[in-house]
């Protein structure tokens, strides 16, 4: 898969030099499955995800915070939402065409997180290394996914069983800057031994102290300290009385404890009181707590690349939607937007499946962007996330103290712009209206729609003197003068229309007239609406039991985004 020659050395699969020429599409609104503020900027999109990146770019480069993608895995064994069997080449063609817009997106000091597993991480990596440079490389996390229980264990004489996930972690820039966050610690530190009566001086052993409290039973040894509910209480409110002892301390008063043997013996450096015992000074538990990623002070640990605290097992009705074997934590998404964004930032997620970005985000009081092509978009995402609004108490709610709120709009690509007819020549698309055609003429030619609401042929504007009006009427020389006679010095305007009278091309210099669909013919891939992961074969989860296992006998695709019946509203990003 890697070639070599004079200049670089690099990843290379069939069909990588062949870009397509994908087409701008328009946004559209479906106010029946929008919920919630309608000044919401929250947006779920259905449809092809490539073609929706491409929608977004136009608006959205150099905005987005965030972005956490959990892309089909390529295991060769789909799953139920998802085609995961896909051929090799494809995936990486179908990544690379995706990552490159990502990047884009991104702000400068934004972030991608890609959710992989051994089969295609490691050519992710280079795949990420040639669009972000390999400077750009954070880290690999590391996540424990499962145990190895079930049938995944009948064949352990075979294989090495897999119990982990791997996040590859790019920034845009190095003006990336990382929130640190810690972690709950679960096992006691046993070098906590010791516990400080600071009132008398008086030093116990800390098992001793919670024997007395009935916290441990009698004859307990420090071995059998487990953190507990109980115990979490007590070691919170006496933080600052166990301790374990360390050798650094000043060299006067590190003499002075000595010669106070088996004496504590007290002194203040900067305006703290310090002890110590025959030349050891006291470390308290409080100096080994911090604000954990819950947001409580509590015994913690840095959060680094390896995580084996996030529960996967218990995961498939978080939300109150079923996706087996693919969904991801809550709590695990909630920790990348923590590590890499504040409230108020954008994020995203292109392979939304349930909805668990998109939810993960509304909690934390991050705007956001999701797309999902399946019809789960509306059986899955729609409702999961009309709960949040509503307030629902799963995943991270009571963690972030969720009480309800926002909202969020549904959108639908359009459909293709233009479409061949019987003869082979290209016409516009029929399901167009006069206002969907100026919105993607708009952005065909890198118009910002923004319709003005007293002069007619300002319907968008690429700076603040440069307009397009886009018009299905015959043009003529008379209505380009009175479009002329209402424009300000400095103005320009580009008209796009079906046909106009002979001279209109050269009538007013700071006027272009361009014919529709004559100018965009060769401009894009009109008319293809999949860019997808097809499904070759249905699911089969390697823990369910054989009886259990359908397999479909033919290939079965996810690929058609169904048309809505109702005329919806529309939108131009």
């Amino acid at each position: 898969m890697a070639k070599q020659n004079y200049n670089k050395l690099e990843l290379t699969w069939i069909g990588k030099d062949e870009e397509p020429k994908l087409e701008p599409r328009i946004l559209i609104e479906n106010p029946e499955y929008s919920y919630g503020d309608l000044k919401s900027e929250n947006m779920l999109i259905h449809g092809d995800n490539l073609l929706a990146l491409k929608a977004l770019e136009q608006d959205f480069t150099e905005k987005i915070k965030c972005i956490y993608i959990d892309p089909p895995y390529n295991t060769g064994a789909a799953f139920e939402h998802y085609d995961d069997g896909i051929e090799h080449s494809l995936w990486l063609d179908l990544m690379h065409k995706r990552t490159k817009i990502l990047r884009n997106l991104l702000r400068k000091d934004g972030v991608l997180i890609v959710h992989l597993d051994d089969n295609e991480v490691h050519y992710m990596k280079v795949l990420l290394d040639e669009i972000f440079g390999r400077e750009n490389f954070v880290t690999t996390i590391a996540i424990k996914s499962s145990t190895p229980s079930g049938l995944k264990t009948t064949h352990k004489d075979k294989t090495i069983i897999k119990t982990k996930d791997l996040c590859l972690v790019y920034r845009k820039t190095n003006e990336l800057r990382i929130n640190p966050l810690y972690s709950k610690k679960f096992e006691w530190d046993t070098h906590f031994s010791n516990y400080l009566d600071k009132n008398t001086l008086t030093l116990r052993s800390l098992v001793e102290v919670l024997i007395e409290k009935n916290i441990l039973n009698k004859g307990s040894k420090l071995k059998d300290i487990k953190i507990t509910k109980e115990f979490r209480e007590f070691y919170v409110e006496n933080k600052d009385s166990i301790f374990q002892t360390q050798p650094v301390m000043p060299d006067e008063h590190r003499k002075k404890s000595i010669e106070s043997k088996d004496v504590v013996y007290s002194y203040e450096s900067e305006g703290v009181i310090n002890y110590a015992l025959n030349g050891r000074r006291f470390s308290f538990l409080s100096n080994s707590m911090n604000i954990t990623e819950d947001g409580e002070d509590d015994l913690s640990t840095l959060l680094c690349d390896f995580w084996n605290d996030v529960d996967f097992q218990n995961t498939q009705n978080e939300g109150g939607v079923s996706f087996p074997a693919s969904k991801k934590p809550e709590r695990l998404v909630k920790r990348f937007i923590q590590l890499f964004s504040k409230e108020g930032d954008l994020i995203f997620d292109s392979f939304l499946g349930s909805g668990t970005t998109a939810s993960v985000a509304h909690k934390m009081g991050r705007k956001w962007i999701g797309v999902e092509l399946g019809e789960h978009a509306k059986t899955h995402c729609y409702p999961r996330l009309k709960a949040v609004v509503d307030g629902e108490q799963g995943g991270i709610s009571k963690a972030v103290d969720w009480k309800g709120g926002g909202g969020f709009k549904f959108y639908n690509l359009a459909p293709s712009l233009l479409n061949e007819d019987k003869f082979g020549n290209w016409i516009i698309s029929k399901e167009y209206n006069a206002q969907m055609l100026a919105s993607a003429m708009a952005k065909q030619e890198g118009f910002k729609y923004q319709p003005d609401e007293n002069v007619y042929w300002k319907q968008g504007m690429s700076s603040e003197k440069d307009y397009i009006f886009t018009t299905t009427q015959f043009v003529t020389a008379e209505l380009m003068d009175k479009i002329h006679e209402e424009m300000l010095p400095g103005e320009s305007v580009l008209i796009t229309c079906k046909s106009y009278q002979d001279g209109c091309d050269s009538r007013h210099a700071n006027i272009s007239i361009k014919k529709i669909p004559h100018l965009l013919i060769g401009r894009c891939e009109f008319g293809k609406d999949d860019y997808s992961f097809n499904i070759v074969n249905m699911p089969v989860d390697e823990d369910t039991e054989p009886w259990e296992a359908q397999v479909a006998e033919n290939e079965v695709s996810l690929k058609k985004t169904p048309k809505t019946d109702s005329q919806p509203g529309l939108f131009d990003l």
